[in-house]
């Protein structure tokens, strides 16, 4: 349903905006693709994201187009982060209450230092 991915998003935005990403609706087969590359699984996400708590958290999003249709979503917003702004399109496949597949698409352009991500310790070699 249509309404459906419409709250399953909102809940996705709610909880990164909390800094409750423990708690994001998706599935552990999850996959997240982004100019950064393509993480695969959900204990890798959150593994990633708790590595680089300092780039994926503090966010607040400006939603400007949102699309919803059964089990897809498109929204395209800015994310704003102290003096940082990063202008988004994500598309969030889901099934059930879970998003299986979110597809990211931002310029990343040149990364100061302190932006760029870390390898979880459990990838490191």
């Amino acid at each position: 349903m249509k309404a459906d991915m419409k709250l399953l998003v909102k809940e996705w935005i709610d909880k990164w905006e909390s800094g409750d990403y423990l708690n994001i609706p998706i599935s552990d087969n999850f996959r997240h693709k982004s100019p950064y590359g393509t993480i695969e699984g959900k204990q890798p996400y959150l593994e990633l994201v708790e590595a680089n708590k300092e780039q994926f958290l503090g966010y607040s999003f400006e939603v400007h187009d949102e699309i919803y249709e059964e089990g897809r979503a498109c929204i395209r917003y800015t994310g704003l982060h102290n003096d940082f702004v990063l202008e988004v399109s994500e598309w969030f496949f889901a099934s059930g209450n879970e998003i299986e597949e979110v597809v990211a698409y931002f310029n990343v352009g040149e990364l100061s230092e302190e932006r760029r991500l870390s390898e979880p310790e459990s990838r490191r070699a």
